[in-house]
């Protein structure tokens, strides 16, 4: 009753930092850890659980979800897709060890990169090019979306600073990274559904928690000024980065 009441409560809180910033999975991994569940299968569990709530939270937001870097939100979505399922079946030839002790490294380099740029470098002017070209987002949201369907841990936070880099406000570039990771682990959860074993009551208090606690993350996205927004992702990152390099 204890490993429910945690997957649920850590379902919640994921679900809506998720809408405002991404990382969700950093919470409900390690509490289906605890569950009983070993690293992989709960990897993959984390990931379906929080499938429901991530096109929750891309559908109610999606008015504010746009394209990047001349790219289409319908490009980007289909680069994503075919990335997730690469990474989804990367994750069940390979083992995840080798990933993970990249993970920490991508977090904070991503970090890094939000943070220089929301505050630190030079403001371009709203018709000035975006700093990262159509190629260059294309290259980025692909591997981000391979990334995400391989282990999935702060996709939010690589996907914020791709689309930031690519011209987009923070807000928008939340609404669209919100659209684009319910679309990245499409492909990611019919592959672990049909070829993985999955503990479906704990998937299910955790899907039905984190839906809830999506909502909550997008109304929070919808009215928070900017600046907080901003230091939100940035302290998230950091967060994150710190508590995978003490876990690696």
């Amino acid at each position: 009753m204890l490993g429910y009441i945690l997957v649920g409560l850590a379902g919640f809180i994921a679900g809506a930092q998720n809408a405002v910033a991404g990382g969700g999975s950093f919470l409900t991994f390690p509490a289906l850890l605890f569950a009983g569940l070993d690293p992989r299968a709960a990897n993959i569990n984390s990931t379906i659980a929080l499938f429901p709530a991530q096109l929750g939270i891309g559908w109610t937001g999606r008015n504010m979800a746009e394209g990047a870097a001349l790219l289409s939100l319908r490009m980007l979505a289909g680069i994503s897709i075919i990335g997730g399922g690469i990474g989804a079946v990367l994750l069940l030839a390979t083992p995840v060890s080798l990933f993970t002790h990249l993970v920490p490294w991508l977090i904070l380099f991503a970090t890094l990169v939000f943070i220089w740029g929301n505050f630190f470098a030079k403001k371009r002017a709203e018709d000035a090019p975006a700093p990262v070209s159509a190629r260059g987002a294309m290259v980025m949201q692909f591997l981000i979306a391979i990334y995400g369907g391989y282990f999935g841990g702060g996709i939010g936070i690589l996907m914020l600073a791709a689309l930031t880099a690519a011209g987009l406000s923070v807000r928008h570039a939340g609404a669209t990274k919100n659209v684009l990771a319910g679309v990245v682990n499409v492909a990611a959860v019919v592959i672990f559904v049909v070829h993985s074993h999955i503990a479906w009551g704990l998937v299910a208090d955790q899907a039905i928690t984190a839906m809830i606690g999506g909502q909550l993350g997008v109304y929070i996205l919808r009215r928070a000024p900017p600046l907080y927004l901003r230091l939100a992702v940035s302290l998230i990152g950091i967060v994150l980065t710190v508590g995978m390099f003490l876990r690696g």
